[in-house]
């Protein structure tokens, strides 16, 4: 019989982060992932997710390789459109194919959500562990930062000009220039720290699990696509899954920990009989556990973007007028590492309050030098920039849910965006476009500031701005809450130790679990919710903590009471 330990669902962000844990704790350790290792493809350094600007790129255009490419249904309040939801696929997950931007969220964040209840999940609780999971190559004296973690975290080796240009406008603006977006304050503007280490991409596989390579407690399977969760009756005891065109079946000693992300896990959770009721018998699935919140509570930032050509012509071009530069660009970065394949492209960084009424900042600005459409995957030949605008705190809720009870169709995603019922997330969407024409209007832009080419000048009152909302906004990639951590909450799938309701032996250990969408990116946070996890696990077995109590000051609050 094929046993471990502990088997772990997706080697995304929290997968490996929990696995590479587990592991250090002395635990048997199979992880199951549906994609490839993330070597680079035929060896070719520029093919692959290590060279920054090229992952991003060219897995918005190549399917099923470290890309998922998911579609959600047609969305009414979006002119009926299908969105693209690209979801990292692979040994390092969406951290392969992100921007790479290291944004913890604001720390108030985590005291919302153990207001819900959930005990352990403070901003006190939690910073910690982004202590523990940070190597930061700057900030290494701060309370707020740590360089002995982990994943590497750098400034970028590359900012072009028209990036500066932004944080100057954003100072002209009225914010200040905040180099710590991660540190005492979010508010301001200036550049993203990114998870690089010497111009390449530093991914989740990177961070956790390379060091344990040749440990032969831990075990990857790729290529490995799960079918279902199998229970001996409310215990999940291992996973069916297909590899090479074989059923095979892995049997965990202690727990299954599902990592697959927030449409994934739901989707996995519903195809093994735990779900609504409802949900599940009309797709003739034996309900193993009634949970009515599985699936249920998704969240993601929707973003648009305004556009500019540029008449200085500095900006970054994709088209015949810009193949030299970026010729000579791909010969220094295979040679030295640097130059503008090693960015994030979106360098220009900003978080602000909209509105005073505002506890934290809402809005959050990506600058970038070049403009692209469709996520990249329609090429503008002009010079020009774009600044994208995310609503940080929406009110919106979206679902996943089956399109059958076969594990090879798609799950379905009906986003829910500008569904609120109070209007608030359109009307906060319109403030944010506002606020960035203003600061693009700064007088830092003058030498540069072309035709506004989105949403164009003739766009100006609030019924124009809705429209172009409805027909441009997009994912900003960051769905989170669709298996809800929560206490005495009839939606929760997972209580504050990420054990599934109702069931022995499962977790879950992924974006999926947030119960409100953090103020930020989204991919540090989860890999803390698989640090958190493997601590979990760690406690009721009786095995090293990675957070001592001391560390996380347990045992002070212990003595005064809290």
């Amino acid at each position: 019989m094929n046993k471990t330990d502990f088997i772990v669902v997706g080697g995304g962000s929290g997968g490996c982060a929990v696995a590479g844990r587990l592991v250090e704790k002395g635990q048997r350790v199979t992880l199951l992932e549906a994609g490839p290792s993330d070597k680079p493809l035929f060896g070719f350094k520029l093919w692959g997710i290590q060279t920054p600007v090229a992952s991003m790129v060219l897995n918005n255009w190549v399917p099923y390789i470290y890309n998922w490419w998911f579609f959600t249904n047609r969305d009414k309040e979006l002119c009926n459109r299908k969105l693209f939801w690209p979801r990292g696929r692979g040994m390092g997950g969406s951290s392969n194919i992100n921007a790479m931007l290291y944004i913890r969220g604001n720390l108030r964040d985590y005291d919302e959500w153990a207001d819900l209840g959930n005990t352990g999940w403070s901003a006190e609780d939690i910073l910690p562990y982004f202590l523990k999971n940070e190597k930061n190559e700057r900030f290494s004296d701060s309370p707020y930062h740590s360089n002995s973690g982990k994943l590497n975290v750098a400034d970028p080796f590359h900012i072009h000009d028209l990036s500066r240009v932004f944080v100057k406008a954003g100072e002209e603006y009225g914010l200040s220039y905040n180099e710590d977006f991660n540190g005492e304050t979010q508010a301001g503007v200036g550049y993203y720290q990114v998870t690089q280490k010497d111009g390449c991409r530093f991914n989740a596989n990177r961070a956790y699990l390379e060091e344990h390579s040749n440990n032969d407690k831990l075990r990857i399977e790729t290529r490995a696509n799960v079918r279902r969760i199998l229970f001996d009756g409310d215990r999940a005891v291992g996973i069916e899954y297909i590899q090479k065109g074989k059923v095979r079946h892995l049997f965990a000693e202690k727990e299954v920990i599902l990592a697959s992300g927030a449409i994934q896990s739901p989707h996995l959770l519903m195809l093994s009989g735990i779900g609504p009721r409802a949900e599940l018998e009309k797709h003739d699935i034996k309900v193993v556990k009634d949970l009515p919140g599985v699936g249920e509570n998704l969240q993601d930032h929707l973003t648009t973007t305004i556009k500019y050509l540029d008449k200085s012509r500095t900006s970054i071009n994709l088209g015949p007028l810009g193949w030299p530069f970026l010729t000579r660009e791909v010969f220094k970065y295979l040679k030295t590492n640097r130059g503008l394949l090693s960015s994030s492209v979106a360098e220009g960084a900003g978080f602000e309050k909209t509105s005073p009424e505002f506890d934290r900042e809402n809005l959050q600005y990506h600058f970038l030098p070049l403009v692209l459409h469709n996520h990249g995957r329609k090429i503008d030949f002009r010079f020009g920039f774009s600044l994208h605008l995310t609503d940080l705190r929406p009110k919106s809720r979206g679902r996943i849910y089956l399109k059958s009870a076969d594990p090879d169709d798609r799950p379905q995603i009906e986003t829910g965006y500008l569904t609120d019922p109070d209007d608030i997330d359109m009307k906060n969407m319109v403030d944010i476009v506002k606020k960035g024409r203003e600061l693009m209007n700064q007088p830092a832009f003058e030498p540069y500031l072309g035709e506004e080419l989105t949403p164009g000048k003739e766009v100006q009152s609030d019924e124009q701005l809705e429209a172009f909302i409805r027909q441009n906004a997009e994912t900003i990639y960051h769905p989170v809450g669709t298996c809800k951590m929560g206490v005495n909450d009839e939606m929760a799938v997972v209580d504050p130790e990420l054990k599934v309701y109702g069931i022995q032996g499962l977790r879950v250990a992924d974006a999926s679990i947030m119960p409100l969408v953090i103020g930020g990116n989204t991919n540090a946070p989860t890999m803390v919710i698989g640090e958190k996890c493997a601590d979990y696990i760690a406690r009721q077995y009786n095995l090293p903590l990675t957070v001592s109590d001391e560390e996380r000051g347990y045992d002070q609050r212990q003595q005064a009471g809290g």
